[in-house]
């Protein structure tokens, strides 16, 4: 399983990066648009929809992509506040609430809510393959990466106290404190590189960074709920090794959302 996963990193991360830094704005909205979609349609698995509305609510999302991406459309500040709501207020008390979801209204609109704004962040983030910007998104993304790997080993060298044995029985507290002190320390580097293009001194980035770190695990947790709810082990197998795409975003999608609201309302 080890090597599987490596090898499919191995494929993943090039192809990323070369995304990333290299791609048209059209072709860059085009990928994340598919690497989004392809959550939701995990989603949509999880909250059983039928196949009949899972195939016109797809469509629906698609057209919706094309459609902002061709009129240049970009959320406004409800939409930034939004995804404030879903990410610090509703999904940690879904996460304490443990509720359930099925196909309905409900469930197609939290389905929007969590993957548009991330969309979104993408394209916000890194609007065009200058470097400048590329570092920007890169430096988000590094952030999710470097908590999730350190409250990895951390949590396995140190674990003792469970932080959600209900929902994933494998995190702990002290996987989080890791990954806060990994942060920490990756935030004084983006930092000091000037990534992240913002005009705010690292005294005042660490907050924010390790406000995004617990953002990110109730993205983690959020997840691995509506897994356990479903009785499923992965969102999908489409990531050899690693489960699907919503297993591999799940903490992004939460970070993007929330960074780019806190950058819009800031004025960054």
């Amino acid at each position: 399983m080890l090597k599987t996963r490596i090898l499919t990193a191995l494929v993943l991360l090039p192809l990323m990066l070369a995304a990333l830094f290299a791609f048209p704005p059209a072709a860059w909205a085009a990928f994340c648009a598919l690497v989004v979609g392809l959550a939701l349609w995990e989603y949509t698995r999880m909250v059983a929809m039928p196949r009949a509305v899972q195939i016109v609510y797809l469509a629906a999302s698609a057209l919706v992509f094309v459609a902002c991406w061709l009129s240049g459309w970009r959320p406004g500040l409800w939409m930034h506040g939004v995804a404030l709501a879903v990410w610090l207020i509703l999904a940690p008390l879904w996460l304490a609430r443990r509720w359930t979801l099925k196909d309905g209204w409900p469930a197609r609109a939290l389905g929007w809510a969590l993957m548009l704004p991330a969309w979104f962040a993408f394209l916000d983030w890194r609007p065009d393959p200058q470097p400048a910007h590329a570092f920007a998104l890169l430096a988000v993304m590094g952030l999710v990466w470097v908590a999730d790997i350190a409250a990895y080993f951390s949590g396995r060298a140190f674990g003792r106290h469970k932080l959600a044995p209900s929902i994933s029985p494998g995190k702990s507290w002290e996987g989080v404190i890791g990954a806060l002190v990994a942060v920490t320390f990756y935030t004084f580097f983006v930092g000091s590189q000037g990534w992240l293009g913002q005009p705010w001194p690292v005294a005042a980035l660490v907050p924010v960074a390790l406000a995004l770190t617990a953002v990110s695990v109730v993205g983690d947790l959020l997840e691995s709920w509506f897994k356990r709810a479903a009785g499923i082990k992965d969102s999908s197998a489409l990531l050899p090794g690693h489960g699907g795409v919503y297993d591999r975003i799940d903490s992004l999608i939460a970070v993007l959302a929330v960074s780019n609201a806190l950058r819009v309302l800031a004025g960054g």
